[in-house]
């Protein structure tokens, strides 16, 4: 009789622990960690082709002294910044990181500007394939925040309801992480100006 209450209690167990989402939610953070990293090596790649893009310019416009360096400058703060795992929880250092790769985008913004007072660098075959690249870096960039913050939705979710809420506050202690938000600059109305000066 005692064997069977034994076996039984094992039973049920084992049945509460593989219902409890102690798997899962690992699975789920493992998810977001790897949306962050689709975001950071979407984030490089735009790096990378920063330079070859503000060199093909230079040889166009090397007078537009101001906005390549803006460009570089942007550049080099938004490549400084980097966020861990760990860090995915911490709203000030995924504010940071959001805030330089916002100003990076602005100074790219400008440069794209700059390229259309020239119809030479317009029509350059380099320059062409520059744009076309960082065009579709930035969509790639904007699908993979979009991916994380679903992952993110997903994680956090989990171990706020029930039965997983009560393995992570008993076993795991995961921590919520936070969403990419849109930086303070892109939620302005861009200023359109057709004068010419």
């Amino acid at each position: 009789m005692k064997t069977r209450l034994r076996q039984l209690t094992a039973l049920i167990v084992l049945l509460l622990v593989s219902g409890c989402g102690y798997n899962s939610l690992q699975g789920k953070e493992e998810a977001v960690f790897k949306a962050w990293g689709d975001i950071e090596a979407n984030l490089q790649r735009r790096a990378d082709l920063i330079p070859n893009l503000v060199e093909t310019v230079k040889g166009y416009a090397g007078h537009e002294k101001e906005t390549l360096e803006a460009v570089i400058n942007a550049r080099a703060k938004a490549t400084a910044v980097h966020l861990s795992t760990n860090d995915l929880g911490n709203a000030t250092a995924m504010q940071q990181l959001q805030q330089t790769q916002g100003e990076l985008g602005s100074a790219l913004s400008r440069l794209m500007v700059v390229a259309e007072r020239y119809p030479d660098l317009k029509a350059n075959q380099n320059f062409l394939d520059l744009q076309n690249q960082l065009e579709g870096t930035e969509n790639r960039i904007n699908v993979a925040r979009q991916r994380y913050n679903q992952a993110v939705e997903t994680f956090n979710s989990s171990i706020r309801a029930f039965p997983e809420s009560l393995t992570n506050s008993l076993l795991l202690h995961l921590e919520r992480k936070e969403y990419f938000k849109a930086t303070q600059e892109a939620r302005e109305v861009p200023k359109v100006d057709f004068r010419t000066k």
